[in-house]
């Protein structure tokens, strides 16, 4: 007589939890995860352009303000505009915008690195209406990438090796 298929996903949800366990899985959010460790003890360096500035506000937005930091992070932020659709008339009519960002977590007392890297990630914008409209819309792409970058950083600070 076999099991139906009832029991064995009751099974498998029970027993899910102690796999994870046994592999080194860890909440970001439990107890001594990073989510823990990170929030509101980190100290972004001075940004050093409007790109930056972006940055350095969704990241401390994300992770809070700190009055007695315990890391140092250090971002440069580097972007590229890339012409992408073009009229019979030769106008551009979309544009992406391509951005990098190195960071370094570091520990502030001892001046260890404790996480670096590089991401890189896009968004576009459209370039079809008035000078006003392609602007506007050029300033929303330039926002909304650091925010699509700020959220990779947070999640590579929260997968690191903080012990």
């Amino acid at each position: 007589m076999s099991l139906p298929k009832v029991t064995y996903r009751r099974r498998f949800m029970l027993l899910a939890p102690l796999a994870l366990a046994a592999c080194g899985f860890q909440p970001v959010y439990g107890p001594g995860g990073n989510g823990q460790l990170l929030q509101n003890r980190i100290e972004v360096d001075p940004p050093n352009a409007r790109y930056g500035y972006f940055l350095t506000r969704e990241i401390e937005q994300k992770l809070g303000r700190s009055a007695s930091p315990a890391y140092g992070l250090a971002v440069n932020v580097s972007t590229n505009e890339e012409r992408l659709a073009i009229n019979r008339a030769g106008e551009t009519t979309r544009f992406d915008l391509i951005g990098s960002v190195d960071y370094a977590l570091r520990d502030l007392e001892t001046g260890q690195i404790i996480t670096s890297g590089r991401l890189e990630n896009f968004t576009g914008y459209s370039a079809t209406g008035t000078t006003v409209a392609t602007l506007a819309s050029k300033q929303d792409a330039e926002k909304r990438l650091m925010v699509i970058l700020a959220d990779q950083v947070i999640t590579r600070l929260y997968a690191a090796d903080l012990s």
